[in-house]
């Protein structure tokens, strides 16, 4: 019903965000995402002048709330003589988004649609540069403290200079501590008591709780996440004991069943093994089918 909608901002991936939010996130960021892009779509042979035919003909596609899915506006742009492939249709969609000409569309079945974004969100608020910024940190650093200003320019893909700039002007309203010569930030101790983390979780691909830090050292053994991404596998579901990153797993979806393999880094004591399988049997709950652990 677009309460939330899925765009490219703040970095060339999906978020989910809010339609007041929408403008505002996108006027801060775009233009950094765009810029990182730059090579790989002179590569495809994306320039500006391409750019302009591919969003005049997607958006009289779109207009009238004309809902189309991804092979459906490739077959518009080959129409108007724009062949497209997966990844240059990906970057083409993707700026789209980033221009504010598109933004996610409403299902159908299971399919995924774009809707043009002026019709999909009618009013929203706009922030100044420094206003943006300042309420993009405190929603990080709110949410995801304790955390560094390094963290905050890798989350949210604004400079380091603007993050050091945004968190001034948030500091009032933030605690911090230093440890190892590195300063983290967090909102001040609420009354409300923190319960205790579980012992074992198994995260999905791109969850915040590995991706949304520049500085993943507290997190992660030996620098496991590190190691990972130098491999390619930045979008593994990870295996968390104890609060570190000690694993890997995946899953195989059956008719009745769900299969989880995994792949820990060491082997589980006896407590983190017996929450690794309540683990598993709460993932299964969560998609409606039994889920057991498979070699």
């Amino acid at each position: 019903n677009g309460a939330i909608l899925r765009i490219h901002v703040m970095r060339p991936t999906w978020h989910f965000v809010l339609p007041d939010d929408i403008r505002w996130m996108l006027e801060l960021t775009a233009s950094r995402v765009k810029l990182r892009q730059d090579a790989s779509d002179r590569k495809l042979g994306l320039d500006d002048a391409l750019i302009a035919r591919s969003n005049t003909a997607i958006a009289r596609s779109l207009e009238g709330r004309n809902y189309l899915t991804r092979n459906e506006l490739k077959t518009i742009l080959a129409d108007v003589g724009i062949p497209t492939d997966v990844r240059r249709l990906a970057h083409i969609l993707m700026r789209a988004e980033l221009d504010g000409l598109i933004c996610s569309g409403p299902r159908r079945g299971k399919q995924f649609t774009y809707a043009l974004l002026d019709e999909r969100v009618r009013e929203t608020r706009m922030l100044d540069r420094e206003e943006a910024l300042a309420e993009l940190a405190l929603r990080y650093f709110t949410s995801h403290g304790p955390a560094q200003e390094k963290d905050f320019s890798w989350w949210s893909g604004v400079a380091i200079k603007d993050a050091r700039s945004a968190l001034e002007k948030i500091r009032p309203g933030l605690d911090h501590a230093t440890f190892d010569d590195r300063t983290y930030w967090f909102p001040p101790k609420q009354d409300d008591s923190i319960p205790d983390p579980p012992l074992a979780l198994l995260l999905p691909i791109y969850d915040e709780y590995t991706l949304a830090y520049k500085d993943r050292s507290d997190i992660s053994q030996a620098r496991d996440i590190e190691r990972m991404i130098v491999r390619g596998n930045e979008m593994t579901a990870v295996i968390v004991l104890g609060g570190k990153v000690a694993g890997t797993w995946r899953k195989s979806t059956l008719r009745d069943l769900v299969e989880i393999r995994l792949n820990p880094f060491r082997e589980p004591d006896g407590d983190e093994a017996e929450a690794l399988e309540l683990e598993v049997v709460r993932y299964g709950r969560f998609v409606g089918k039994e889920a057991v652990v498979v070699d």
